[in-house]
Formats: C-alpha cells, structure tokens, sequence
C-alpha cells in the first residue's frame, strides 16, 4: 500500500496553510499566529529537529504547560517521523523518570512547569537522553549548567533544504499516552496516526465541530482527551485558545475576551466555572459558547441544570472513553438548544430483567460511528465484558512487544475493562468494573 493512502495528523498542515493562511489559527500568552505562521514555524522546528540528528522512530518526550509551542512541537515531532511521549507536568521527577526509562526518548522539552526537573536528568538517570530543550527562558547559568538548548537555538539555526514531506514511525505509532496508573505504574499506550484521524472525525460528526470554532484549551495536551480535541480542531481549522492550566477565572476572562465557542470539561472544572460566575446574568461570555464535551465522569442533574443556565445556548454532551481507545467511545447529548429539551443524563439509571438478579447500569450513550463494541457473557443474561475493536484501538502498550497473530477473542478486541450491556435502542449502559473499580471518562479511581 503506498505512503498516499495513509493517515497522517500533519495532513491538516495543508488546510491551515492554504484555507486559514491569513486567519488567526492559535493565541497564547499574548502570541497570535496565522495558518501561514503556524504551519511555518512547525516545519522550521522539524528542519531544526533533523538537522540536531533527530531519526525516524525516535521518541521525544514534553512535560509542559498548554501552549501554540506544544502543538507545534508534536507536529513538528510528527512530520519527521518521530513518536511524542507527553509527561504530566504534576508527576515528581522520579515518576516522570520511571515513564522515560520505559519510552527511552532521545530528547526530553521542558517548560516553567519543570524547572525543578532541571537538576534531575544527568549522569545516568535517564540513559536514552541525548537533548534537553526548555520552552521557555532558563537564566544563562541553568542553561549553562544542565546543558539545555532553547527551541530558539533550533528553529535558528535550521536551514530550509527544498521542499519536505512528512515521514512515520515503525508501526504507525505517532503518540505514547500514558494511562493515570492507579492500578499500578502508568501504561505507555501507543496511539496511531489513524487513531487520531478517525477520533477527530467523529469528534466531527458527534460534537459538531467546524472551522468557525474558537476553541478553549482546558484540559492539559498529555491527557487523550485534551490531545485527540486538539486534532479535530486541526483538521477543521479551527482558532486555538491556550491557558497554561486551567483556573476557572482564567477560562472565563478567556472565553469573555475571545468569544469562545467551545471547550472539554470534567466535572469539577464544569463546577468550578458555575462557582466562579454564580450564574449571574452580567458575564458577557455565556452566549458565545456553542459546544461542550465533557469527559471524566458523569455530571450530576444539579450540575446539568446549572451548565445550561450558564452556557443557555450550548449542546452540552458527555462522552466515554480510554487511553487505549484513544479516548471518546461513546457519547450522549445532556442538552441541545436548538431542541429546547435536556437529553438524558448519564445519572440515569436502568434495571435489566434478563437475569434473576437486576442489575442497574449508567447511560453512557451510543458507540461513535468509527466504534464496534461487543458484549462478551457466558449467555445467562445480556451483561458481560464490554470489548471493542477498529482502526481506534492502540498499537500496543509501548514495553509490549505484540505476539504473532490469534483468533482469540481476548486477541482481536480489546478489553475496556467495562461490564455492560446494549440495550434495544443501541445505547451502551456501564454496571461495574471487573476488577471492582470504578472508570470514570477512561480514568481508574479507588
């Protein structure tokens, strides 16, 4: 099969440089950027990138606030073929550390968030390193001392060579996401570029997103959810709006000043926003917000009602999902406007006659439209194993090395680690977890 029938996130490089050229496409802390300037400044990096001696295959991790930079740095980590490992800027080093010594990457970036890992990363902490690149501006001496380079440094000194085009890692894999490791150590999830692709489409289609969006980064760029957002909004073009981490009065002067238009939520940020505001009727931002996806858990009916005093013109819809499904499996519309009628509320409770005990089960919507989802049961009742499988599904977990092909089930879908059942409607109802905990948005919690 040729290079031109495969998917790749860079596709929407083109898009932007032709169709948004002179549109805002990205603002942040101050710096706004047009399709032409972002897509010139991610091909700079990836020219900066291969000329340091970065290769096809390898890994660069970032731990870093939201920012256009980040974006930036994981197409431009994309175009050349290498595979994006995005660390949580909460982890301690150590963890961080842990998380690295599995991916192996050659060069780690950094911003602000992690000048207390500037220390860290010497000797031999973490073998593979090769590069350390900060974000933003460390003092001379901390540059000096941790022999960091700056992304000016690179982006300076590349040199335009005739045309590019972008590149793939083995297997496909263009992202390392890692699971919140509850359970034990955090899981290195290999994400495909056809993961991301098909996500973004259905994000597309479900949600409704377009190039007249102005999107609010809520949630960080190392988490799926927040990433796989980022992607549809780039396939369509959309305007990027970037808040380093979110604070709800952050978010609210943001979606004030820039007439955002849509956001991801969790339940607590959605809370936070409602406490913030105390729903009163002077915010000038309420009107301008169109679509939110919440994830992460179900919102309570009092959390609902709020949200939609607060955004009376928004589709408030909730999704469900996993790291290794790369993110969003099933969604459900709380609330449409237009429709003038609330939907129903993943708070809602059904009981299933089938077995002689009744189980009740959560609303988690229907399947997205790129999502196969099976139920697995001995056949005593309709409740079992929730499994899926589709161009979504991860590659592998990052330290796994995959056997030679099976026709087990257990092989050729993968386990949510869900129990549920379909009802006749098509909607996907969640009653427990196999191993007795909860997942709340693809998250494991005690």
């Amino acid at each position: 099969m040729g290079i031109f029938s495969e998917a790749h996130v860079c596709q929407c490089l083109t898009r932007l440089a032709t169709q948004k050229r002179n549109s805002l496409v990205t603002i942040s802390s101050g710096r706004q950027k047009t399709g032409q300037q972002f897509v010139e400044s991610v091909l700079s990096l990836a020219r900066g990138l291969l000329q340091l001696g970065l290769r096809n295959g390898d890994v660069v991790a970032i731990s870093a606030f939201n920012s256009d930079w980040y974006l930036e740095w994981i197409l431009a980590v994309a175009f050349i073929g290498g595979i994006v490992a995005p660390l949580n800027y909460r982890w301690s080093f150590e963890e961080a550390r842990m998380a690295m010594v599995t991916t192996r990457p050659k060069m780690l970036v950094t911003d602000e968030s992690c000048y207390h890992w500037h220390s860290a990363p010497q000797g031999d902490a973490i073998p593979s390193l090769t590069w350390h690149v900060s974000l933003s501006s460390p003092s001379s001496d901390v540059i000096n001392k941790c022999n960091i380079l700056t992304a000016e440094m690179l982006v300076g000194q590349s040199v335009r060579f005739g045309s590019m085009n972008y590149s793939f890692a083995p297997e496909g894999g263009v992202v390392i996401c890692f699971t919140s490791g509850t359970t034990g150590r955090p899981k290195g999830v290999v994400i495909s570029h056809t993961a991301l692709i098909v996500q973004s489409l259905a994000k597309v289609a479900v949600v409704g997103y377009s190039e007249d969006d102005v999107y609010l980064h809520t949630t960080p760029l190392c988490h799926i959810g927040g990433l796989s957002s980022a992607m549809a909004m780039l396939m369509v073009g959309a305007c990027h709006i970037f808040i380093p981490k979110f604070e709800a009065t952050l978010a609210l002067v943001a979606i004030e000043q820039h007439r955002v238009t849509s956001l991801i939520t969790v339940p607590a940020m959605i809370a936070d926003l409602i406490s913030s505001t105390g729903l009163n009727q002077s915010w000038k931002g309420s009107d301008s917000v169109k679509k939110i996806l919440n994830g992460g858990g179900g919102l309570s009916d009092n959390i609902i009602k709020d949200a939609i005093k607060l955004f009376p013109r928004a589709k408030l819809l909730s999704a469900y999902g996993m790291t290794e499904a790369c993110s969003s499996l099933a969604f459900m519309t709380l609330f449409e406007s237009t429709l003038e009628a609330t939907g129903t509320s993943l708070q809602m409770f059904a009981e299933t006659n089938s077995s002689p005990v009744k189980t009740r089960g959560v609303c988690v919507g229907k399947p997205a439209p790129h999502v196969e989802i099976k139920i697995c049961n001995d056949g005593s009742s309709n409740v079992g194993k929730i499994l899926t499988r589709g161009p979504h599904v991860m590659l592998r977990y990052w330290d796994q090395v995959p056997d030679k092909a099976s026709n087990s089930i257990e092989e050729t879908w993968l386990d949510t680690g869900d129990i549920g059942f379909v009802d006749d409607q098509g909607n996907l109802w969640l009653v427990g977890r196999t191993n007795g905990r909860i997942k709340s948005g693809g998250e494991n919690i005690p």
